[in-house]
């Protein structure tokens, strides 16, 4: 596979004379500086607020050997994936997108806790056959150092294959990236955060095609209604909504809690319920 054809940049990403004094403008000059030291890489490119910044640094330290590789599955809903092209030819970053069947592979359908190494067993694997076949020397991922104190199983599965994690090594926070992204004019500073549509299964349940997605219909319907911030999860016949704290008394007025009564019941959710502590 070829990469796709870039073209002139709509970010706006100004660059570090932008920042003022502070902790991000420290941290992203080491951020550059640690790059710098890296001949060629390939990132992992999802789109989201972490790897959109990791991918616009890379492409102000080295843009001549930098690719972006996306990678699309039954986890990750289509329109994030045409997001995550828009934004590469956007940072005018090559890229190319990788199709996998995540589907076919019975360790990550079993969905035991250890379902996210799988999966990015798999997925970084082929990330990784990719570069290589490319003369990329180095392999990026988006990690922050809030991550590593969360229980991922696919932190391992990149560390086994070498990737390496630049931003959580220069101790970039979520809110360090979000700060330095909006300083820097990357619209995806307040892009609410992603996570495969496979979360929102319990672990144990197995994985299938049809419940992903009429899980990811549903919150297409929820953010159509203004609800941005949202997630559905999966508990058979049932179905239980979170979003933002702040936006629960509007989901929960009359007129809208009816129609997504009744549209999720079209979906085959026999019972809705909504999380009163909100979206987690």
């Amino acid at each position: 596979m070829t990469p796709l054809p870039v073209r002139k940049p709509n970010l706006r990403f100004t660059g570090i004379k932008s920042l003022g004094k502070g902790a991000g403008k420290k941290k992203l000059r080491n951020l550059e500086k640690r790059l710098t030291k890296l001949s060629s890489f390939a990132v992992a490119f999802s789109g989201g607020v972490d790897s959109t910044f990791l991918l616009a640094v890379a492409k102000r330290v080295n843009p001549k050997r930098l690719l972006a590789i996306i990678v699309s599955s039954q986890f990750v809903p289509e329109r994030e994936i045409a997001d995550a092209k828009r934004l590469a030819a956007d940072l005018a970053v090559p890229h190319i997108c990788l199709e996998v069947d995540i589907l076919e592979n019975e360790a990550v359908v079993r969905n035991t806790r250890q379902r996210c190494y799988h999966c990015k067993r798999q997925m970084f694997s082929l990330i990784k056959q990719t570069a290589e076949k490319r003369g990329l020397k180095s392999l990026l991922h988006g990690v922050n150092l809030d991550d590593l104190a969360e229980f991922r199983p696919g932190l391992r599965a990149a560390e086994e294959l070498g990737f390496l994690s630049p931003l959580a090594d220069e101790g970039f926070t979520k809110a360090d990236i979000r700060q330095v992204s909006r300083q820097l004019g990357l619209e995806t500073w307040d892009k609410p955060s992603q996570s495969c549509l496979a979360t929102r299964i319990p672990h144990d349940v197995r994985i299938n095609r049809d419940d992903l997605v009429r899980v990811d219909t549903a919150e297409v319907f929820l953010q159509d209604l203004g609800f941005d911030k949202v997630r559905v999860r999966y508990h058979g016949t049932s179905a239980r909504i979170e979003v933002d704290p702040g936006r629960i008394d509007r989901i929960l007025t009359p007129a809208i809690r009816q129609e997504i009564s009744e549209k999720f019941q079209t979906l085959g959710f026999a019972h809705t319920s909504i999380d009163l502590d909100g979206y987690r």
